[in-house]
């Protein structure tokens, strides 16, 4: 497939260090979609060669309206466009747990050819940034892939850090310990409010040390609603007739490979301090695992805090990361001066 390339004009240049490409940056607009589109599916695929798990995609993400919300920007050398980096629109509360107006580069939403990916990108944040904080945001979150160590490098210089991870693994089954004197099954929907105390426990787990992350708890109406919608699956470890862990899985999902057939992702899991070092969650995993399998499933995901050291050790054994989201927390003074 030859790739698209627009010719330039009315562009800002942005001036270029001695024997540094000099790239040329302009607003993202409908006249780059088609070329976008091809950096997406080629940074995909390349990812998909270090993560087998990855599905094909046959459908990518509609870029039309990031080049409406007038927060993205694109990248030209010479009459070639290398690169582009868009957002969704502001939002506020970034992550659920700030008082931050946030924006996020989700993945299929940037892209870049395969060389000098760190100074295209580099160039393509200065111009984003610069509209993102003039439009008020302070919280700037872009979705990388987990193996595009170029591209993470530079954000990290750019005061980027890494905060969330999103992992796939296919539906092959997994060992798990026996985990003698607990009982493990599929929670029925009837009873679904049985395991809301211990996702109120997991929300509050997320107050401490390293996490220092709020998280709104939902109340019965707000959870049942939740459930229903998503078409939550759960299934839990009890001891004496007392849940002590769950697992929860849903049709939502965090990237566009969510629209795939056959996927389906993890969206919690938790187990109460005094039982854990027992397998439990390796048994639910296990079992989550083989229903999916009977229903069809080829593929499960998962979405954690990199900030989450238990998550970290826990999903990375059993799923391959694609993505990490970085992000950075601008100063709020910066914003109310530029």
């Amino acid at each position: 497939m030859q790739k698209p390339a627009y010719r330039r004009s009315g562009y800002i240049v942005l001036c270029a260090e001695e024997g540094v490409m000099n790239l040329i940056i302009t607003d993202f607009t409908t006249d780059h979609i088609e070329t976008a589109t091809f950096l997406v599916r080629q940074n995909y695929e390349q990812e998909r060669s270090f993560v087998p798990a990855l599905p094909p995609v046959d459908t990518l993400p509609d870029l039309k309206p990031y080049a409406e919300n007038g927060l993205g920007v694109a990248a030209f050398e010479d009459d070639a466009m290398v690169g582009f980096l868009c957002s969704v629109p502001l939002f506020k509360n970034a992550f659920g747990s700030t008082v931050a107006t946030g924006v996020f580069s989700p993945m299929g939403a940037n892209g870049a050819i395969g060389e000098n990916r760190a100074k295209v990108y580099a160039r393509l944040y200065q111009a984003a940034g610069k509209k993102w904080v003039q439009a008020g945001a302070s919280s700037h979150a872009v979705c990388l892939y987990a193996h595009d160590r170029e591209a993470q490098e530079q954000f990290f210089r750019y005061g980027f850090g890494l905060r969330c991870v999103d992992a796939i693994r296919r539906s092959d089954e997994i060992y798990a310990p026996t985990c003698e004197g607990y009982s493990f099954s599929e929670l029925a929907s009837e009873a679904v409010l049985k395991v809301l105390p211990l996702e109120k426990m997991l929300d509050d787990s997320y107050i401490d040390s390293p996490f220092f992350m709020y998280r709104e708890q939902n109340n019965e109406s707000a959870f049942l609603k939740e459930y229903e919608r998503f078409q939550s699956i759960y299934f839990i470890a009890s001891q004496e007739g007392r849940i002590v862990a769950f697992i929860r899985a849903e049709l939502d999902g965090e990237t566009f490979i969510q629209e795939t057939p056959g996927y389906l992702h993890v969206k919690g899991a938790y187990c109460l301090p005094e039982h854990r070092g027992k397998g439990l969650n390796q048994k639910l995993l296990c079992m989550l695992i083989q229903k999916l399998k009977m229903k069809g499933y080829s593929r499960l995901g998962v979405d954690f805090e990199s900030i989450n050291p238990m998550a970290w050790g826990f999903w990375l054994k059993y799923f391959d990361a694609y993505t990490h989201s970085v992000v950075r927390r601008i100063d709020e003074k910066a914003v109310m001066s530029i």
